[in-house]
């Protein structure tokens, strides 16, 4: 299976919006490899480390709620 990797990482990013916290943290309960590529698309603080949680960036925040509200809520 030849999996759409962009769209993968978007629901990834809406999901975080879902979990966001402290105004711009998230559980970073997500695929690693989804972490890194929002990381090197500057999405996200590096999210290698101790926490729990990674942090979004000013960009991140404004994509992962628009991410949010395009696939999970209904019109």
């Amino acid at each position: 299976m030849d999996a759409d990797q962009e769209k993968i990482d978007l629901a990834v990013l809406g999901l975080l919006w879902l979990s966001v916290h402290d105004e711009r943290r998230a559980w970073k309960s997500f695929d690693w490899a989804v972490l890194d590529r929002l990381h090197q698309h500057g999405l996200i603080e590096n999210p290698v480390g101790k926490a729990k949680s990674v942090v979004l960036t000013d960009q991140g925040l404004k994509r992962a709620e628009a991410a949010f509200r395009e696939m999970f809520t209904r019109v």
